[in-house]
């Protein structure tokens, strides 16, 4: 192993958990250390299902890049990255009612930031100690995307929207202030994968023997979607215990 790095450009993921220090606090250490163990070793095997990269663990944040060392190009990495965080998504609504079930009285919920970019990728550190990571200006604007985010959303900047956008159904979010970067940053929530015919596949689209959910927001008016949303309010009033 060499102290060496690169430049190239990436598509970079930040997560974590929204309001950590308050579930900390109402949880004993064993407790947290398991439910934390549990949500990153979850969301880990879904980056590495990916072919992702894991960079580091901060606390209950986790930053995962693609594009090195290995690559499928830009535009395949930028996907693939879309892809896992809707898994991560999904799996994270799963994973509400079994962390409810063990007496979590507040589940986890997450927020992530996208964001793709040049960086300087490579080992940095001493002869001594060394870590595989990136830096840059890209990475800086994936953690304030992540950090803009609202709980349970996938907050990507433009560079990845132009990406994934025929792929993805995104609505745009406005603009953001990023220290470093002169200008607004434009911003858009990742909302579900398209199917072939046009469809978005959402994360809360899911089926079972006695549960099924589909919608088409391309195809829903205003008045629909507020519709819709009253519905799943009575449902999940309905739902839950």
């Amino acid at each position: 192993m060499k102290l060496n790095s690169r430049r190239k450009k990436l598509t970079i993921f930040f997560s974590d958990i929204v309001g950590f220090t308050e579930t900390a606090d109402r949880l004993e250490s064993e407790e947290l250390t398991q439910l934390l163990n549990h949500y990153l070793s979850e969301m880990s095997d879904i980056a590495l299902e990916h072919g992702a990269t894991i960079d580091k663990y901060i606390g209950d944040g986790l930053v995962i890049f693609f594009g090195d060392p290995d690559t499928q190009g830009v535009k395949q990495d930028a996907l693939q990255c879309a892809r896992m965080a809707l898994a991560m998504q999904r799996r994270m609504a799963e994973l509400q009612w079994t962390w409810r079930d063990a007496g979590i009285g507040q589940p986890l919920r997450c927020r992530m930031g996208i964001n793709t970019g040049f960086c300087t990728v490579g080992n940095f550190g001493s002869e001594n100690r060394m870590d595989y990571t990136i830096i840059g200006g890209g990475v800086n604007l994936a953690s304030r995307l992540e950090r803009a985010a609202r709980p349970d959303e996938i907050l990507i900047s433009y560079e990845t929207y132009a990406l994934i956008k025929d792929a993805f159904h995104c609505e745009e979010r406005g603009q953001i202030e990023v220290r470093g970067i002169a200008y607004p940053v434009a911003t858009y929530a990742m909302i579900g994968e398209r199917t072939a015919d046009g469809a978005v596949v959402s994360p809360e689209e899911d089926a079972s023997s006695n549960f099924t959910l589909h919608f088409d927001l391309d195809k829903m008016s205003e008045e629909e979607r507020a519709a819709a949303v009253n519905l799943l309010r009575a449902a999940l009033k309905t739902l839950s215990p």
